[in-house]
């Protein structure tokens, strides 16, 4: 069971970030006046901030990097390379920095354009990390 972990730690943040960005804020807009639906698609991604941290940071910890002449233990998940908990990690700070450096200017409505596209490309980076973390450990025996 823990050593599927993982892969559901990375289904779940991959899902979220999904579902968020691509469905329920589109949506939101479609629906709502635009004041509101901004309101309420702050406190989503805001949300998805502390899943993607939380899943991040249990990617980090529960994955084992391989180091040279390591060997698995019999019935233990098999060592991974390095580089994935880069991506965990990568995926965290982008979180992060959307949350605390470009969100607030967003709600300040500081140059928005800027800040709104700088914000979406980070998610889309951040969505992109936890992709790479399904996939890879999707495919892991």
């Amino acid at each position: 069971m823990l050593q599927r972990l993982p892969v559901m730690a990375a289904a779940l943040w991959w899902g979220g970030l999904s579902v968020v960005g691509f469905l329920s804020v589109p949506l939101l807009f479609m629906s709502l006046p635009t004041a509101q639906a901004g309101q309420v698609a702050a406190k989503l991604f805001t949300a998805m901030t502390w899943l993607s941290v939380a899943c991040g940071m249990l990617l980090v910890f529960l994955l084992k990097p391989a180091r040279a002449g390591d060997g698995a233990a019999a019935g233990a998940a098999a060592p991974v390379p390095l580089a994935w908990t880069g991506w965990a990690l990568a995926g965290v700070v982008l979180a992060l920095l959307v949350e605390f450096g470009i969100a607030p200017r967003i709600l300040a409505r500081e140059n928005l354009a800027l800040w709104h596209n700088l914000a979406t490309a980070l998610y889309a980076l951040q969505w992109l990390c936890a992709a790479v973390l399904l996939w890879r450990l999707g495919g892991r025996r």
